[in-house]
């Protein structure tokens, strides 16, 4: 018996494969089982044009069996075989794939379509065994033939008996390692969980003899074991259902199944299309926000399948990174893989499919805030901050798709509103959308930066996450309305008999305002009298695009900068407290300093900021209770 040789191209990919490849052992068995789909699947398609040839798929499976104490695993099937040119063309020469060239035939026909596209599939049982053997007969042949290779090395090919139609391999497991438990790939639970994993919805019965306990008949607590064969997979997906048959169980029971969360989620979305590029996918938009999500642990992605084979637990390249909160699978057997399935090309069909799932998302999440505006207020307090991050992310790029879904805390509505809400509301006079920043509801409620607008009776959106300001600047407008924060220095509100007032101050008192600005140096850029205070006596504005809320958020950061805002320190005219100023400014120098000092620290305090020399300031405070 002759051992023939592969081709040096062959032995080199060989190893590679072994070796380097497939980045999972437990990936072989996905591997072998597609084979053996694809083998059931021609006799399928002969049957379509052969009269004399007929399908009951009932008939056809396929058996994975394994032997612990010869340590060997047979997978077998009840497909087309492969007659000796067969075994020399498709398994001699690696890459050499009969399935594509089988489809390539068939393309016109309608049926079933083959998985087994890559052509190197097969080689994955090196990865886990010494020796391989393939055991062959082909439809129509009255002759088998055996097929064996113990890898680079070379293979034999010799004649062999065989029953029936079909393939059978066989596998004999390397030794343990250290590294490395091969054992593994003959437990019955250990090979069951494989084939849920990768193979649950190959569309023929995968079979497995499995062991059983049961009680021994006639007694109470004795118990025997027993082995009766089972079907280890689903066969049908969810997905290739029509929705009409399905309900909503069905779809949270898939997505308990397949461990996409612990919560129920607040929709599904079941896509089918058949076009250019054909797919199927099921996606979730989950009701709670995972533990991690906001951790470098978390891996956004959908499950890709290639026509019911998984390939890749988490396809990050299907989701934004603004839905990365999404769940699901798509099932597609249009796409371009590479020869170990794991890869995949860059191409237009993923870039295709990702694009409208992101299309079918957005209009998703629209009808829920437009038909449930509950439920849309629950998702958005769990993921509402990776939208915005969406927004800021990529120069803006998504700025335009997101900003429809966007919500933040009202002022006058006292609960979360869109930006299309808030300018519908817009009086004739008001020319911004108008914005407070702060730690929180609470403490924004009570900046005394907002008496202006809110006297004028504008509603005020607050920013609470630290993401807002940096998003809402990437926007810029909305529907034409410039965004302005309460704390900027020009409010673009018009001139009342307060600010006329103020004005007339500012000038009257220029030297005192000059003289705490000295005082104060590069802590501030200016000191004003104030246009929008009222009942505060002080209060803190800034000019520039750098506000107060984004120089702490800037300085939180490990690579601090020191980018500060051009703080403003703003003195109420119209307060007791201005008129000591005055005092003071005439008759007492020292105790002018002490109270502008006093003043500022106010300031920082009412805008969360840190003072610089805390035992100072209540110093300062003693002086003035003496």
């Amino acid at each position: 018996m002759t051992k023939k040789q592969f081709q040096a191209e062959s032995k080199r990919l060989l190893d590679m494969m072994i070796h380097s490849i497939y980045s999972q052992k437990e990936i072989f068995l996905r591997e072998l089982i597609s084979n053996s789909s694809d083998a059931i699947d021609k006799i399928y398609y002969k049957a379509l044009t052969d009269e004399q040839l007929s399908f009951d798929k009932e008939s056809y499976y396929i058996k994975v069996v394994p032997n612990k104490e010869e340590r060997t695993l047979r997978i077998i099937d009840t497909g087309i075989g492969m007659t000796e040119e067969e075994l020399e063309s498709n398994l001699g020469t690696i890459a050499k794939s009969g399935s594509l060239a089988f489809k390539k035939e068939n393309e016109s026909k309608d049926g079933h379509d083959i998985i087994g596209q890559f052509g190197v599939g097969f080689y994955a049982a090196f990865m886990v065994a010494d020796v391989v053997t393939v055991i062959s007969k082909a439809l129509g042949s009255d002759v088998a033939y055996k097929w064996e290779s113990e890898g680079a090395d070379g293979y034999t090919i010799v004649p062999t008996e065989k029953d029936s139609v079909g393939t059978e391999i066989i596998l004999k497991m390397k030794e343990n390692t250290e590294d490395e438990n091969y054992d593994e790939y003959l437990e019955e639970y250990r090979l069951k969980s494989i084939i849920k994993k990768y193979s649950d919805f190959i569309r023929y019965p995968i079979k497995m003899d499995v062991t059983g306990s049961r009680p021994k008949e006639g007694t109470e607590n004795e118990f025997e074991d027993f082995i009766e064969e089972q079907i280890i997979n689903s066969m049908v997906p969810i997905w290739k259902k029509n929705k009409s048959e399905l309900t909503q169980e069905d779809y949270e029971n898939f997505y308990s199944e397949k461990h996409y969360g612990f919560d129920k989620p607040i929709k599904h979305i079941h896509i089918n299309v058949d076009g250019a590029v054909r797919y199927n996918a099921i996606l979730y938009i989950p009701e709670k926000i995972p533990f991690d999500y906001y951790s470098k642990e978390f891996e956004k992605g959908l499950e890709l399948y290639s026509n019911g084979v998984l390939i890749m637990d988490k396809c990050s390249d299907l989701l934004p990174d603004h839905f990365s909160f999404v769940k699901g699978m798509v099932d597609s057997e249009d796409l371009s893989l590479n020869i170990s399935r794991e890869m995949l090309q860059q191409d237009r069909q993923l870039k295709f499919i990702a694009k409208n799932i992101s299309k079918k998302i957005k209009s998703e999440l629209l009808s829920v805030l437009k038909n449930e505006r509950e439920k849309y207020e629950e998702f958005f307090n769990s993921f509402g901050r990776q939208l915005k991050y969406g927004v800021y992310s990529d120069f803006g790029a998504n700025k335009d798709a997101l900003q429809d879904l966007l919500m933040f805390h009202s002022s006058k509505e006292k609960k979360l509103v869109t930006l299309d809400e808030y300018v519908s509301r817009m009086p004739e006079d008001q020319k911004y959308i108008y914005y407070a920043s702060g730690e929180s509801i609470e403490r924004i409620e009570k900046l005394p930066q907002t008496e202006l607008v809110a006297d004028k009776g504008y509603e005020i959106l607050y920013f609470t996450d630290e993401i807002d300001e940096f998003a809402i600047r990437m926007l810029m407008n909305f529907k034409e309305k410039e965004f302005k924060s309460v704390s900027s220095g020009d409010l673009g509100i018009d001139s009342d008999d307060h600010q006329k007032d103020s004005d007339t101050e500012l000038n009257e008192n220029k030297e005192l305002y000059e003289h705490m600005k000295n005082l104060l140096g590069d802590k501030v850029k200016d000191v004003r009298a104030s246009k929008r205070l009222k009942s505060h006596p002080v209060c803190l504005s800034t000019d520039g695009e750098v506000t107060i809320e984004m120089e702490k958020i800037l300085s939180a950061m490990p690579n601090n900068q020191n980018v500060k805002a051009d703080k403003v320190l703003e003195i109420n005219p119209n307060h007791e407290v201005f008129q000591s100023l005055k005092a003071s400014f005439e008759n007492d120098k020292e105790k002018l300093n002490l109270y502008t000092h006093l003043l500022y620290n106010q300031a920082l305090i009412i805008e969360g900021l840190p003072i610089q020399d805390p035992v100072e300031f209540t110093n300062d405070i003693c002086k003035i209770m003496v």
